[in-house]
């Protein structure tokens, strides 16, 4: 970051001036009580006119205020089209704060841009707003869907270093963004090249006289939990517990052996069933539990136990079916996993099918070391250079 350093010292070393946002930026609406005569009029449409533009092929990009993002053909968009650099906070719900550059076709954010170009680099702007995101939040407003209070977010104060200070610091946060990009497609590369491997290897002719079909009763052991509820497992929980009970969902809790039956602590590898709610299978090596109403199985290894799992982990929409046909509640009966029929190879291609899935297992879940942890450590390093470079010693103006 020399250059922007030598910037700094050389073009404000004392601090810098700083604005409200309503003194450096344009919007696409006029706000009650602010005293802004600067705006820009934008085409809008329904959020269900922007999904029935969407197109893989196209090239105008669609903004929503959500997630819901993607593009359109040009012919398609020519009624509703836009074409400028800009950033939006959405007119409801959550402070979803983007930038985009080029023609796009927007619905239901409001749209903002530089007041002047030659002073005020947009994207910049754009930076400033997503690394106050959480005040920006602050300032939504109502008892169901949220709106933003704009009087509120254009008072908000942004340090204003000179154009090419604001240029040099986008650049570097530009640099950060694309190498996150750039594993995050890695990331989406490798779970579809995972998907393609659990369906080249998890799918079995049932004439090939070398697989046996064996029911997962017949082929595993099942297992009871312990009988525990919510509040329970809150008030056991403590941090570094090495017994670990399972709930529905996400829901994890760890505890200390002498918090729970010991008769009720699984010590050897296990695939749970979480049968209500989320249908899910999870494959869990240490000591744990789970709430009664789940069940888990567990072999002598005359069969790979985590073959097994996969094998359950990549039928799981099976499951899910069965359980939303049992009413509000997703559940499934102890019968379904029972008599459910688990392919079966030799031993040495069941090690084959668990080593290459392991692998992309590792790569694209593991939270430590696989490609999760590496997007979330890059983003954490972002938003920490972003604070430091967006924050500066505020110089006064003389009046």
């Amino acid at each position: 970051m020399s250059k922007l350093e030598d910037l700094i010292n050389k073009l404000c070393p004392e601090g810098v001036e700083y604005k409200t946002l309503n003194e450096v930026t344009k919007w696409d609406k006029r706000f009650n009580n602010i005293n802004n005569n600067f705006y820009k009029s934008f085409n809008h449409v329904s959020a269900a006119k922007l999904k029935d533009l969407k197109n893989d092929k196209g090239t105008v990009k669609l903004l929503s205020t959500g997630n819901f993002d993607g593009v359109a053909l040009k012919e398609d968009a020519m009624e509703y089209l836009n074409n400028d650099e800009i950033f939006t906070i959405p007119s409801g719900g959550a402070a979803n704060i983007k930038y985009f550059k080029g023609e796009f076709v927007d619905s239901g954010n409001i749209i903002g841009t530089s007041l002047n170009s030659d002073l005020y680099n947009t994207k910049y702007i754009y930076y400033f707003l997503e690394n106050n995101n959480e005040i920006i939040q602050s300032f939504f407003r109502g008892s169901g869907v949220k709106h933003p209070d704009m009087s509120a977010i254009l008072n908000i104060k942004i340090a204003v270093p000179p154009l090419e200070v604001q240029c040099e610091i986008v650049h570097i946060l530009d640099d950060f963004t694309l190498l996150s990009a750039e594993l995050s497609a890695e990331l989406k590369a490798r779970k579809k090249q995972y998907d393609y491997y659990k369906d080249e290897l998890l799918v079995f002719d049932r004439n090939d006289t070398k697989i046996s079909w064996i029911s997962l009763g017949e082929c595993c052991k099942r297992l009871k939990g312990t009988a525990i509820t919510a509040g329970q497992m809150k008030k056991i929980a403590c941090e570094g517990g090495e017994v670990r009970i399972f709930a529905g969902g996400k829901t994890v809790v760890d505890t200390t052996p002498e918090n729970i039956n010991q008769g009720d602590i699984i010590t050897v590898p296990n695939i749970i069933v979480q049968s209500r709610g989320i249908i899910d299978f999870i494959y869990y090596e240490k000591p744990c539990s789970f709430k009664r109403e789940m069940w888990s199985y567990t072999n002598d290894n005359k069969v790979t136990l985590k073959y097994i799992y996969y094998y359950l982990k990549k039928n799981v929409e099976f499951f899910r079916k069965r359980g939303s046909q049992m009413g509000s509640m997703p559940q499934i009966s102890l019968d379904v996993t029972e008599k459910y029929m688990i392919p079966i190879p030799s031993i040495a291609e069941q090690e084959r099918v668990v080593n290459i899935l392991e692998k992309f297992d590792e790569l694209c879940n593991n939270i430590s070391y696989g490609l999760p942890a590496e997007i979330e450590k890059r983003q954490k390093q972002y938003e920490y250079y972003r604070d430091k470079l967006l924050s500066f010693k505020e110089v006064e103006v003389n009046e």
